[in-house]
């Protein structure tokens, strides 16, 4: 066809079925636990809680984002990446500020309503991360889902640590520890898309 270069949707690679349907999986499954996590957050007074609310609500995002840009161009990809990446970066800023208040205000979540959302969390996102996990040496639109569901096993981890220190000390510093650490994750993780993105994108891939 004329006009078709190497950049064009006439040399995109045609979907991997296995990788739409977890794609699909991934979407449905981090919308509930965004719906669970953010009405936990509030009766829990926990930020690092509500830090894994929003991340749910941004992998949903990430995940509808990917399944729109299958089948499209290599450059697409890429630049969806990037999108992605920023969104992980902004993600990791508005942790930060949410915690600077949290710190303020002094407020004690409530361990253990963190403790078992948390948990049914880690459940969830370890299922999503073994259905993405074949995936995770692609491109660089593969590879910032990937990380995207790595990140949150870990954070969901992290959760149920801080939950166990509140309930032992009856003190909110270990929420605040665990939304900075979510936040650092997310910002350095953010780096690594939109830099991978970037070179993707110079190479003309």
């Amino acid at each position: 066809m004329s006009g078709c270069g190497c950049n064009s949707a006439c040399d995109a690679a045609s979907p991997d079925p296995g990788y739409r349907r977890a794609l699909w999986v991934a979407l449905v499954l981090n919308v509930l636990m965004f719906g669970v996590e953010l009405v936990s957050s509030f009766s829990a007074h926990s930020v690092s809680l509500l830090a894994d609310a929003v991340d749910f609500l941004g992998d949903a995002g990430n995940y509808g984002v990917a399944l729109f840009v299958l089948g499209l161009a290599p450059v697409w990809r890429s630049r969806s990446a990037l999108w992605k990446g920023a969104l992980m970066f902004g993600y990791g800023l508005f942790v930060l500020g949410k915690t600077a208040w949290q710190w303020s205000a002094g407020v004690v979540p409530e361990p253990a309503i963190m403790g078992w959302v948390s948990l049914i969390a880690l459940v969830v996102n370890l299922g999503v991360a073994v259905l993405l996990y074949a995936h995770r040496q692609g491109d660089a639109q593969a590879r910032s889902v990937w990380l995207c569901s790595r990140n949150d096993a870990l954070g969901n981890i992290a959760v149920m640590g801080a939950a166990g220190a509140v309930w032992a000390t009856g003190r909110g510093w270990p929420d605040i520890a665990v939304a900075v650490a979510l936040a650092a994750l997310a910002l350095t993780s953010g780096a690594a898309v939109i830099r991978h993105a970037k070179d993707e994108l110079r190479a003309g891939v």
